[in-house]
């Protein structure tokens, strides 16, 4: 298992390499290996994995059968697991004082203070079971109903999208790889490396505007809602039916643009290269900006005035979401953030829960970037492993969901929409992307689409149309239109869903005290990849942000 996991860590290396703009010999020399790299994991997969294809037949005794499945499953079977209810209980109060010692140790008062906080409160809410928990007195017939109406929708829904099509198309155009994406009616506005921001036609597949003016890399969209594009549109003379785009780029400035007349209304210097916003469209409406050194700010828009910076994570922020008056972040080192919107003049957010990444178990890991998704009580995370992790943000409490059948997958992003959780998925070893979906709010697997040499998914926007029919837009080295099509009617290219038998079983697991998720970061390279993730740390000013914009 060793070389297996260092191949992974090489693998992983290769493809941060890869999205840099510039490279030298030496760098080139590592790239040009991954075919060889790649071979090389492959024949030792279907090596692990042949034993466990014969158990009882090769071997004799339990043991020998115990030892291989230990040695080869790349994680415990949902059958051999504990059930969630036994794993639940008291682990809130574990991790929360374990994570607290550690902070202790490191002498850090002020987070010390907060984690405290964060303990009561999982102390409270330990008093009370999850929804789906079944009461240990015996079984609640309502429960029962309920969850047998559920399988019902579930199994409705799955057959639906067994039979799901989609019709691809790529818009060209920009010359490197795209960042970010955002849909607006029935406008696509990307985001690239290439300093661009264009607004694509998504009927005609065609470019609508071509809206230069970053001198860097631009890393975040955000597209405020009509009524608040209306407010700023009457105070420019402009017609209230105007559509207005937010950009955030390395070169420290935020861009506010008007999309039918295709020019840029408002820049906003904020000191700090942009990695990630989102608006917040509470009161007179908020710009939550976050930064490549881990500060989050906040900008009016009634004034464009900058009115709170937080010095919020350790490195660059990754991700930021609205849900309401609540405001997510994530880091690049795995932490999570939580903040209320008081919708105050000055510092308006408020921080109630920060939970670091030794707590949701993500980070660690050069050029790390984590993307994350909101929904109720729960957050789910994506960072470049096989897993989606799902944090209960008010607990701390920490399940995860299997997003690809071995451990050489990479999760880039996470997206939900119209009740489907969608996950991208990049397999190190064949090169093979995929999309994988979810039912919500239960997170049960419904099936997979993926075509022919289709490239890594680093961004994604989802929309419905007028006849309740899905269109997505991928973005990484290729732009991309996913169009669902009608039941009949199918062209020589066309994407049809398909089950991955491996996640049929998929369940949520609540993650112990193990690390059985981070094993393949845990491998000690030879000199030379150690000089190799030095040279990437300090190659530029932040994690992810080196990797995607040098």
């Amino acid at each position: 298992m060793g070389e297996v996991r260092k191949l992974q860590k090489k693998l992983r290396q290769i493809e941060n390499l890869e999205i840099k703009i510039t490279l030298n010999p030496e760098e080139r020399l590592k790239i040009s290996s991954k075919a060889e790299l790649r071979s090389r994991l492959a024949e030792l997969q279907l090596q692990l994995s042949g034993p466990q294809q014969t158990l009882g037949i090769v071997g004799d005794g339990k043991k020998e059968k115990m030892k291989r499945q230990v040695e080869d499953a790349p994680e415990a079977l949902p059958s051999q697991m504990p059930p969630a209810s036994k794993i639940l209980k008291g682990e809130q109060k574990s991790r929360a004082h374990a994570t607290a010692a550690r902070q202790r140790e490191a002498g850090g008062g002020e987070a010390i203070g907060r984690q405290q906080e964060t303990i009561d409160g999982a102390k409270v809410s330990d008093r009370c079971r999850d929804e789906s928990e079944v009461c240990p007195g015996g079984t609640d017939p309502d429960r029962e109903q309920e969850l047998q109406q559920e399988d019902v929708g579930f199994k409705s829904l799955r057959a639906s999208w067994e039979k799901a099509k989609f019709r691809l198309r790529v818009l060209e155009g920009h010359n490197d790889i795209v960042t970010c994406v955002v849909a607006v009616d029935n406008l696509v506005v990307s985001g690239s490396r290439d300093t661009t921001v264009k607004v694509w036609h998504v009927p005609t597949a065609t470019e609508h505007k071509n809206l230069g003016g970053h001198s860097g890399g631009v890393t975040c969209l955000s597209a405020p809602p009509p009524e608040y594009c209306k407010r700023l549109a009457r105070t420019l003379s402009l017609s209230s039916e105007e559509r207005f785009i937010l950009s955030g780029s390395a070169d420290c400035c935020v861009k506010i643009w008007a999309l039918s007349i295709g020019q840029c209304v408002k820049s906003i210097y904020t000191f700090n290269a942009v990695t990630a916003l989102c608006f917040v469209p509470e009161e007179d409406g908020y710009i939550i900006t976050g930064s490549d050194g881990g500060k989050v700010q906040a900008w009016n828009w009634h004034t464009f005035e900058n009115c709170q910076s937080i010095n919020a994570h350790q490195e660059a922020v990754t991700s930021i979401q609205s849900q309401g008056p609540l405001v997510f972040s994530g880091s690049a080192e795995g932490g999570v953030s939580v903040w209320e919107n008081r919708c105050w003049e000055r510092d308006p957010l408020r921080l109630l829960h920060h939970w670091s990444g030794q707590v949701t178990r993500c980070g660690g890991e050069p050029g790390g970037r984590l993307t994350l998704s909101p929904r109720g009580d729960r957050v789910f995370l994506a960072y470049g492993r096989a897993w989606l992790k799902i944090l209960h943000w008010r607990t701390g409490m920490v399940s995860r969901l299997t997003n690809h059948s071995s451990v050489s997958g990479v999760t880039d992003c996470v997206h939900q929409t119209a009740g489907l959780l969608i996950g991208s998925c990049y397999d190190l070893a064949n090169g093979e992307s995929t999309l994988n979906l979810f039912s919500l709010p239960q997170c049960r697997y419904l099936s997979s689409l993926t075509w022919g040499d289709a490239p890594r998914i680093l961004c994604f926007a989802a929309w419905l149309t007028g006849s309740g029919d899905h269109r997505w837009v991928t973005g990484g080295r290729d732009l991309v239109v996913w169009e669902q099509l009608p039941g009949s009617g199918k062209k020589r290219g066309d994407v049809t869903a398909r089950r991955d038998s491996r996640l049929d079983g998929t369940l949520l697991e609540s993650e112990g005290d193990t690390e059985d998720d981070e094993e393949t970061d845990d491998y000690e390279d030879n000199g030379d990849e150690e000089k190799e993730r030095q040279s990437i740390q300090q190659s530029s000013s932040g994690g992810w942000f080196r990797c995607v914009l040098q």
